[in-house]
């Protein structure tokens, strides 16, 4: 073998040596490109789903709140028609009574509101029509214990039922309605207690 063809052999021979090294030194810098790239996805997955995970309870979460909140609503909607309801059945049997028991209940009504000084009652067009004979007498002694003086006026008030209890410039309003009203919390309580207990 000439010295040509040796030298030829060397180089060829470092040309192999250099390109499995740098062969292997790709194929070792893949492989860590590769795994830093799964550990870089399966990291990046990880995140994500524990992402997406707390966001689903998150999400289920509000919803269940918002049902909750909306059914809640609705229930104390229903209640309040319904106590509301209670109220309109409890003017409307007030009204219906018969004509003594009614001006009975209006004779305690105007009794627990009369004061000192004179007084005036003003009843609805429709009750002055069937005012009891002795309602009158009946409102005048109670307000004369009381240490004052009423009397029934001939003029209706404006008003469907029970009457308008007048003092010099100051007036109550005491319909049924305008009662209820006045006690709103008071008969709401109690018609919450016996309609949801």
């Amino acid at each position: 073998m000439s010295g040509l063809d040796e030298i030829i052999n060397i180089i060829s021979s470092q040309q192999k040596e250099n390109e499995q090294r740098l062969m292997s030194a790709a194929e070792s810098r893949a492989e860590a490109i590769d795994k830093q790239a799964r550990a870089d996805a399966e990291k990046a997955y990880t995140d994500y789903m524990n992402r997406a995970s707390a966001a689903i309870v998150r999400d289920h979460e509000n919803a269940c709140t918002s049902v909750d909140t909306a059914m809640k609503r609705r229930i104390l909607e229903f209640k309040v028609k319904q106590i509301d309801l209670a109220v309109d059945n409890t003017v409307l049997k007030l009204v219906s009574l018969p004509t003594a028991d009614y001006f009975a209940m209006l004779t305690r009504l105007i009794t627990s509101r009369l004061r000192s000084g004179e007084g005036i009652v003003r009843l609805s067009s429709r009750d002055l029509e069937r005012m009891p004979a002795d309602f009158a007498a009946n409102i005048k002694a109670a307000a004369a214990k009381a240490g004052g003086s009423v009397s029934v006026s001939a003029e209706p008030a404006d008003i469907p039922d029970g009457c308008i209890l007048q003092y010099g410039n100051i007036s109550e309003n005491c319909s049924f309605r305008a009662v209820l009203e006045a006690e709103r919390e008071a008969v709401r309580d109690i018609a919450a207690r016996e309609l949801f207990r």
